[in-house]
């Protein structure tokens, strides 16, 4: 085990404890038998390879590269997005409307293991743009998707203000101080998600999670653990 492993498995662990003292012991997901046997129980648990739902979306994994706001890689080389069952045919429907009106949508993130959450809070430790490990978060559900809109003819990304994980004001909803086009492309993305059962973060424009009416648990598998069940 190196360095950073070893700490991320150290907080991890104080972080569990603390939270098991106040009470609030989250339900986290380590074994993947126990993940097949949730899947038995109820189909939606399932965690879907997006690529294979939605193969004409772009897939840009900023945590399997240094391009993200921590310069660091958190995510195997293998990496693949995923998410649960319900969320993955919500956003098929998505890429379906954008198609139509000549657009595409590139993510950058989905289902996040939990130990990468726990990395990211000692780094960041604003609610605002990083979850607390001690409530999980929805990427650590797999509820929870990253996304950017692209233009067909051409790849490129629509302006949206900032780029990806940018962590000021600027990137809120709220934030009206923009050029109209960049509002326009905001609230595109916006009204499509929502119409498909998303709910937007106030304080990321890339950032939806999926309304379901049960909670799922966090998960920690790992992208060799979830690769075996496909």
């Amino acid at each position: 085990m190196n360095i950073m492993n070893l700490r991320i498995c150290i907080t991890t662990c104080f972080l569990l404890f603390i939270t098991c003292v106040k009470g609030q012991e989250l339900n986290i997901t380590n074994d993947i038998k126990k993940f097949r046997n949730s899947i038995k129980q109820d189909a939606n648990n399932e965690l879907v390879l997006l690529k294979k739902i939605i193969p004409t979306a772009v897939m840009d994994i900023r945590y399997a590269t240094t391009n993200n706001f921590t310069g660091e890689i958190l995510y195997e080389p293998e990496f693949e997005l995923y998410v649960r069952k319900p969320v993955a045919e919500a956003l098929k429907k998505v890429q379906s409307t954008f198609f139509d009106k000549g657009f595409g949508i590139k993510i950058f993130d989905a289902y996040r293991p939990y130990s990468v959450t726990v990395k990211m809070w000692k780094l960041i430790g604003d609610e605002r743009y990083v979850a607390n490990p001690a409530k999980g978060s929805g990427h650590n559900r797999g509820i929870s998707v990253d996304l950017t809109l692209i233009e067909l003819a051409t790849g490129n990304e629509l302006d949206m203000g900032t780029g990806y994980d940018h962590f000021s004001d600027t990137a809120h909803h709220s934030f009206e101080h923009l050029p109209l086009n960049i509002l326009e492309n905001r609230q595109l993305l916006k009204k499509t998600m929502e119409s498909h059962g998303f709910k937007a973060l106030e304080t990321e424009w890339w950032h939806y999670h999926f309304i379901w009416p049960k909670s799922f648990d966090v998960m920690n598998l790992k992208a060799r653990q979830l690769q075996r069940m496909h």
